[in-house]
């Protein structure tokens, strides 16, 4: 062994034998080939090819070998530990990759490449391979701390340099089946009784007698759990005076009986390894092996693990106990600006896409009565005209009908006033055609909002006439059409603005209320203290709390439409697309669900462009498709939103988990609310990612299929695949169908058998959001 390694040995063996020994250090032992049998104090590890263990400081352990086997043996010093991770002596690392949990298959890659690394920089031995070496094993080591430590046993937070309490310990271990008296520790070890009581208690934080019971119970798990002798006999093969003694400690410890726990922990039996030996039985393998047997490994380089970059996370959800609510899904408004929209296909294909994924209702249009929709009539001689100013119109309407869809008329003020008179008598024109053409059952679901913006100039006298007008009319010619008004409100003065708090005075004339609510408004993008964005954080929801209360207060209480709204996005191109926020888009979605009618969007970036008569970023609302005719976050973000159903029996900020007749549905996030500019850094998103291990306990046992999706900036973002395939030849019909092709979120399917809880880990980036549809199988 080359001393430069002093913090760590390598060892390359054929092992038929270990005998019992008491583990110093962090040990990790990587089945090349053949089979290893390891006996732990209190269970039984199978390693076959490509299988690792990680052995803790203070384990005792023995192991047993095939004849073939071929073992590479990792051990990292207390010494290095107690140096680099000053946790080291209060925790533990469980991996053990035949009982990964589901999502982490990943990880077990990373660790076999790892350690695959470390053989061959070991056996090159270049130059700088004590460097690569110790770079290998301390990756090794931040994956374990940061996504399999667990709290220490009292053993193994013994210093390893108090070595009259080891020696004390290592007697006990060996001796725990046999009649062991705090007196005779005391005498064998030359102190008083009172002392060693009081020194025992000291370092390990109970008295002699528990932790000499703790011991007992540790091997009697073993024999419950791998034999088929009776608790009696288990209780006597390990030191305990009677059954009723270890029924009674054991129920205090595991809150059930041997035999209850026994029936529901059941595994394969197993016999304990045999050694009729003092001495190891090893051999050490030449490099010419393990180089040639490495080179046959197969390693997936397709599975990315960035340890170094990753947050460790636990989440534990619970089933029972919490009142589950119903599921409640929003309609979409769809804006399209002008109606004439309808009339391109490309507009129609989009309008079928959010129809079959999205609960969509209402068709937004704006300047309906504008003469570019509704052209004046042409003079003509004919008795019968056959030219028609609803011609177009007309064809927008029947694709609308067919297809179940209302329409949601926004009436400016602007537009009414220019010609007041013209307006009206147009309107009335135009609705006593389509009634006439459609009848009062498509017509009456429409809805018509009256806007003006929260900073006009016009007095609200005059707001409140041509309001109360528009009203009159259209309710004239059909009662149950829905005639509402747009209400600008303030979060920071929690009201209306002047201008129009005649509204407040005016709820019989209201049929619904729509309301903005931009989380953009309130920040700052100039300036970079990460504080100033939790003010965005919830901004939604409590602008759409604080409304309901101001209208619940001056008794308005109507149905909400929350016709434009966005999260943070920045103020120009330069962050667009780089700043994935799908989690951020859901969340504010299940914030407001239950409380408003319908959420407003925009259908593409060029339409929503197009309307407003500029090109630049808009920040104004959310477009559902991009300028490739791809899909934007917002689709997917909605398209999970609108797949939950059933009850939401358990819900936090980060996920949120349903029960329905065919299973389950769990939503899981990685929010991340951050300064958009920052988001073309990639190490800082880099750092954000997330690792949960996810529990949920309560569930139904039985067999499932999982289907997992996968919705982040590398699955379902548009941006990602653009720019890796952009050129500045540009881009033609082939790249693009082939961007809009792959540019959706992931899908993964696993069988699970599930007993009451199921624990799984998943590696979410910033403002990922992972779907998970558990139905059970029958």
């Amino acid at each position: 062994m080359n001393d430069l390694l002093t913090d760590f040995q390598i060892s390359f063996q054929h092992i038929k034998l270990l005998v019992p020994r008491n583990n110093k250090g962090i040990q990790i032992v990587f089945v090349i080939s053949g089979e290893l049998k390891i006996e732990s104090s209190d269970r039984f590890y199978h390693l076959y090819e490509n299988d690792f263990l990680v052995i803790n400081r203070n384990q005792l352990y023995q192991v047993q070998g095939n004849d073939d086997n071929k073992v590479m043996i990792l051990s990292i010093t207390d010494r290095f530990m107690e140096e680099h991770y000053a946790e080291y002596h209060s925790q533990r690392f469980e991996c053990y990759s035949r009982e990964m949990d589901l999502g982490r298959e990943d990880i077990t890659v990373a660790i076999r490449k790892l350690l695959a690394n470390v053989m061959i920089s070991y056996y090159r031995q270049d130059e700088c391979y004590h460097i690569e070496v110790t770079g290998y094993i301390c990756q090794l080591l931040l994956i374990l701390i940061r996504s399999f430590k667990r709290e220490g046993s009292v053993i193994q937070k013994i210093d390893t340099a108090n070595r009259r309490l080891l020696q004390i310990i290592d007697y006990m271990e060996k001796n725990y089946e046999h009649m062991i008296t705090l007196e005779e520790v005391a005498k064998k070890y030359y102190l008083s009784t009172s002392y060693l009581s009081r020194y025992f208690k000291q370092k390990m934080g109970m008295g002699f007698s528990r932790y000499l019971l703790h011991i007992r119970l540790k091997h009697c798990m073993k024999d419950l759990l791998y034999t088929n002798e009776s608790i009696s006999q288990i209780a006597m093969n390990n030191g305990f005076p009677n059954t009723k003694s270890f029924s009674a400690f054991f129920k205090e410890t595991y809150h059930m009986t041997p035999h209850e726990y026994r029936k529901t922990h059941e595994v394969p039996k197993e016999d304990s390894v045999q050694s009729y030996s003092k001495n190891d039985s090893v051999s050490l393998i030449e490099s010419s092996e393990i180089i040639v047997k490495l080179s046959n490994m197969n390693f997936d380089d397709q599975k990315l693990y960035h340890s170094t970059e990753t947050k460790y996370e636990k989440l534990r959800i619970t089933l029972t106990g919490s009142e589950p609510k119903a599921v409640h899904n929003p309609d979409h408004l769809l804006i399209i600006g002008e109606i004439f929209e309808l009339l391109k296909e490309d507009v129609r294909s989009q309008i079928l896409d959010v129809k079959r994924d999205l609960q969509l209702k209402f068709i937004g249009v704006r300047q309906l009565i504008s003469n570019a929709v509704i052209p004046p009539e042409v003079e003509t001689d004919e008795e019968i005209p056959t030219t028609s100013p609803y011609f177009n119109i007309d064809s927008a309407l029947s694709f609308m009908k067919r297809q179940d869809l209302s329409l949601f008329i926004r009436a400016e003020y602007n537009e009414i006033s220019r010609n007041e008179e013209q307006y009206f008598l147009k309107l009335t024109q135009f609705m006593k055609h389509s009634l006439q053409m459609y009848g009062q059952s498509f017509v009456k679901e429409w809805h018509v909002m009256f806007y003006e913006p929260f900073d006009s100039r016009v007095e609200q006298s005059e707001l409140q006439r041509i309001y109360l007008r528009l009203h009159e009319v259209l309710k004239g010619l059909l009662p149950s059409i829905q005639i509402g008004v747009y209400m600008p409100f303030s979060l920071r003065k929690e009201a209306t603005s002047k201008t129009h708090q005649w509204q407040l005075n005016h709820g019989e004339y209201i049929d619904f209320i729509g309301y903005n609510a931009n989380q953009n408004e309130v920040i700052n993008f100039k300036e970079i203290e990460e504080t100033k964005y939790d003010l965005a954080k919830d901004y939604i929801k409590e602008k759409t709390n604080k409304l309901k209360l101001y209208l619940k207060r001056n008794q308005l209480e109507k149905p909400l439409h929350l016709v434009s709204w966005n999260t943070l996005s920045g103020n120009t191109r330069y962050t667009n697309g780089t700043f994935f926020r799908g989690a951020l888009i859901l969340k504010n979605l299940l914030d407001i669900s239950n409380k408003v009618q319908t959420i407003g969007l925009w259908i593409n970036t060029s339409t929503h462009e197009e309307a407003e008569k500029i090109s630049r970023f808009r920040m104004d609302g959310l477009e559902l498709f991009h300028y490739l005719r791809g899909k934007r976050p917002a689709y997917f973000a909605l398209m999970f939103l609108n797949r939950l159903y059933g009850e939401i029996v358990a819900q936090d900020e980060n996920y949120v988990l349903t029960v329905n007749e065919r299973g389950y549905q769990l939503i899981v996030m990685n929010l991340n609310m951050i300064n958009p500019y920052l988001s073309i850094e990639e190490t800082f998103l880099q750092k954000l990612n997330k690792e949960i291990h996810v529990k949920i306990c309560g569930m139904k046992k039985g067999e499932y299929q999982i289907r997992k999706h996968v919705f982040d900036k590398n699955n379902g973002a548009l941006y990602t695949k653009w720019w890796d395939l952009n050129s500045k030849y540009g881009m033609d019909a082939e790249i693009v169908d082939y961007i809009i092709q792959t540019s959706r979120p992931s899908l993964e399917i696993f069988d699970e058998h599930i007993e009451d809880e199921w624990s799984f880990y998943t590696y979410l980036t910033s403002n990922a959001i992972h779907y998970f549809d558990i139905r059970e199988v029958y």
